[in-house]
């Protein structure tokens, strides 16, 4: 089976353009070092993962450079998200130069981090999304629950531009029925999932938990998970592990083992998906045989 990890980042501290990655922000201090592809190597080998998709951490386009001289030197690494400044009037210039490296697969603004919830309505330059569309790049949404009606309103005018939601929005979890956030999430999740151009990455979900609620992490997640398998199919689901933000609260192969745990209902087809197949679809990876 092909496993594709379609979410794990690296960086170089002394690189300075990692804004989030202070030792001023308690909540980060574990991970403020470099990680990269060795550190994750052995843990891909373990977890019989293939190939990864790199994705971006900061907000520069220097930072997707070097992803891609990384992505150029790691056969493993089989595609690089990456970030341009979209008010910029160059940015479909700047599109276009890194779209001339095979392994650029799209882009991802950190929309999490700009206070103005309809930004992606309103600050992109509107011929970006043209060029976007015509060279079938991707869109990663990082979001959170606040942007899902935005998001969607995005979806409905760019139905040619394919979008993955990135970590299910990053919704609170709680144990199920606990939160009425929860059913405001599901609905939200649902009008987006309506549109077959709009995928969702089963990644991220453990940092974003209390840490209290850890050692009940699969019961915890079982209705989140169900909800997205039941609004997006495997067809249009794919597994991350968000490597190395995972570590603030797992480790590599306890996720590996968790997420197994939570699709074992799937049939084969739809577990070689999820794991694999619908990553390599969405970023066009040329990957399956």
């Amino acid at each position: 089976m092909l496993r594709v990890d379609s979410h794990c980042h690296f960086w170089s501290i002394e690189r300075g353009d990692y804004g989030w990655l202070s030792k001023q922000n308690v909540e980060v201090r574990p991970i403020v070092r470099d990680f990269g592809h060795d550190d994750i190597a052995p843990l891909l080998t373990a977890a019989n993962v293939q190939k990864i998709v790199l994705v971006q951490a900061a907000a520069s386009e220097p930072e997707t450079e070097y992803l891609l001289s990384i992505a150029d030197r790691h056969d493993d690494v089989a595609g690089v998200v990456g970030w341009i400044d979209l008010t910029r009037e160059d940015a479909t210039e700047t599109l276009e130069r890194f779209s001339t490296n095979a392994k650029f697969k799209g882009i991802r603004p950190m929309l999490q981090d700009i206070n103005n919830t309809d930004w992606l309505l309103q600050a992109p330059r509107s011929e970006l999304w043209a060029v976007l569309a015509n060279k079938r790049m991707c869109f990663d949404a990082l979001v959170q629950p606040r942007h899902l009606s935005m998001l969607t309103a995005f979806c409905e005018t760019h139905t040619d531009i394919p979008v993955v939601i990135d970590h299910a929005a990053k919704p609170k979890s709680a144990l199920e029925g606990s939160l009425p956030d929860f059913e405001k999430w599901r609905q939200d999740m649902a009008q987006l999932a309506e549109h077959p151009h709009v995928y969702c990455k089963l990644s991220g979900l453990l940092t974003e938990f209390p840490a209290e609620l850890l050692p009940k992490a699969k019961q915890v997640l079982k209705p989140y998970v169900s909800t997205l398998l039941s609004l997006f199919g495997s067809e249009r689901l794919m597994w991350g592990s968000d490597w190395p933000v995972l570590t603030l609260a797992s480790n590599y192969a306890a996720w590996d083992q968790l997420t197994a745990e939570l699709l074992h209902e799937l049939d084969s087809t739809e577990l070689s998906n999820v794991l694999g197949g619908t990553a390599d679809r969405f970023y066009s990876l040329g990957l399956a045989a």
